[in-house]
């Protein structure tokens, strides 16, 4: 599953940080999630929580979304992505590959399906919180 190969991105990313800033251990692991990625957020906190090393043995995880936020290249409208406003099959394919939410999303106000996507892709770990030797 997608989500468990970002879980494995996450951990051996924030294992690299906390090497780097000299963490004996890891608090909290704060990831944003692209809305337009529409990953299950059940899922990934669960690959999270088996894949976890000593490191981050008592760490809390926290998922954050990112809003879709889109723009028409056409009348410059601006509106939020709506992920019912789609099928499953269209949802699979802009899980898998955000780009090609033009295939399936158009303009509110002019049918346009010509827009730039603002906010609400990708994956990011946003912050790592942990406890150096001196602490």
């Amino acid at each position: 599953m997608h989500e468990w190969a970002l879980a494995e991105g996450v951990i051996q990313t924030a294992t690299g940080i906390a090497e780097e800033q000299g963490l004996e251990k890891i608090t909290e692991i704060v990831v944003r999630i692209g809305e337009l990625q529409q990953i299950e957020h059940d899922i990934l906190q669960f690959a999270l929580e088996q894949l976890r090393t000593p490191l981050m043995k008592d760490a809390k995880y926290t998922l954050e979304t990112i809003p879709g936020k889109l723009k028409c290249r056409i009348c410059d409208e601006e509106w939020t992505f709506n992920p019912q406003g789609v099928g499953e099959a269209e949802s699979e394919a802009i899980h898998f590959v955000p780009e090609v939410a033009h295939a399936y999303i158009s303009c509110p106000s002019c049918g346009s399906p010509d827009f730039q996507i603002l906010e609400g892709r990708g994956v990011l770990l946003a912050s790592i919180t942990g406890v150096k030797p001196d602490d």
